[in-house]
């Protein structure tokens, strides 16, 4: 399997018609007024039967949860399923172990022959990300895909982390960036490995240099946009790191467009804004089995661009088989994002 190497992202992306929408957000299934993405360029229709083999293929997932109620499994396991399927070989990465290890038994009923285990890793920890982290080092096998899916979006008060920060911006985005800096021994041994960042349609204008624990003024909406912008800095930034040291990692970013998780009623809760429209415009919603979509085309596509970024490319990028996204502005400035990088490797030091 292949991957191409960006040359140009904004050469690629300029397909992407650029626009203004109602936003309604990618992971988090709910809506925010705001600027958005514009919407994708269509890719010939994808799905998980274009996935090439991935026998002898090591993956990791974070996030994956089994929700065997209601039919609410998160996009980590639609994407752990799918890669199991083709003959990969599955972790997935949850702190919460009975939801992580129903994904496994769910996974199993429909797969039998897959094969996936469950780990525990709490993102929001970095005492757990190092010891995560380590273990996969240690066992001297290489990781070919690492899949930074799980998110949280925050409750109506700031909440902290054990070590203190705040908790979306902790578990999103420092949780991940320190798992994929510290596995980086792991991704190396892989065979053309790749890591795939998730981000949302829906991103903050600009990062929070001065307040990235956004300790004044909290807003939970604003925290989950700030945290997706961040992800898609980090994911272009690995990119340039990688290009330019050599790494011989690919580095992408996918969203899922509005997809229905549990992420809003395990967040600001279904009497929330949010809540309300994720109960009563169930319409504007697709199956997270289809928002997976875009993180399987960029994790497993032979197609799929290095410093790419690809989202839903139906109805404004909020449904659809996979499309290449168009990034906001923001996400596309590398001196923020090298800034970013550093801010990032004190906090997790």
């Amino acid at each position: 399997m292949e991957i191409n190497r960006r040359v140009s992202r904004r050469g690629v992306l300029g397909m992407a018609a650029i626009g203004t929408a109602a936003a309604v957000t990618g992971g988090a299934g709910g809506f925010f007024a705001g600027r958005m993405s514009g919407p994708p360029a269509t890719i010939a229709d994808w799905g998980v039967s274009d996935i090439p083999d991935q026998t002898g293929r090591r993956m990791l997932i974070t996030g994956g949860n089994g929700y065997p109620m209601e039919g609410r499994s998160g996009l980590g396991y639609h994407v752990a399923l799918a890669l199991a399927r083709a003959g990969a070989e599955v972790t997935i990465a949850s702190r919460n172990a009975e939801r992580g290890e129903a994904a496994v038994r769910l996974i199993r009923q429909v797969a039998p022959t897959a094969n996936v285990r469950f780990g525990r890793l709490d993102l929001a920890d970095l005492g757990s990300v190092r010891a995560f982290a380590a273990r996969i080092n240690d066992s001297g096998e290489g990781l070919d895909l690492l899949v930074n899916n799980a998110g949280v979006m925050g409750r109506r008060t700031r909440e902290t982390s054990v070590d203190g920060f705040e908790r979306v911006f902790a578990t999103n985005t420092m949780g991940h960036f320190a798992l994929t800096t510290l596995l980086r021994p792991a991704l190396l041994r892989g065979r053309l490995p790749r890591v795939v960042w998730v981000s949302s349609m829906r991103t903050a204008n600009a990062m929070r240099f001065d307040d990235l624990q956004f300790e004044r003024g909290y807003d939970y909406a604003a925290a989950y946009d700030h945290s997706k912008l961040a992800n898609l800095l980090l994911a272009f930034e690995f990119e340039r790191r990688s290009r330019d040291g050599g790494w011989g990692i690919a580095s992408l970013a996918a969203h899922p467009g509005v997809a229905r998780t549990n992420l809003i009623p395990d967040g600001p809760g279904l009497d929330s804004p949010e809540g309300w429209r994720f109960s009563y415009l169930g319409l504007m919603f697709q199956p997270a089995e289809q928002g997976a979509l875009p993180l399987l085309y960029a994790g497993a596509a032979p197609r799929a661009l290095a410093g790419g970024y690809y989202g839903p490319g139906g109805l404004m990028g909020l449904r659809g088989a996979p499309g290449v996204a168009q990034p906001p502005a923001a996400a596309e400035d590398p001196e923020a994002a090298a800034r970013l990088w550093t801010q990032l490797e004190a906090l997790v030091a």
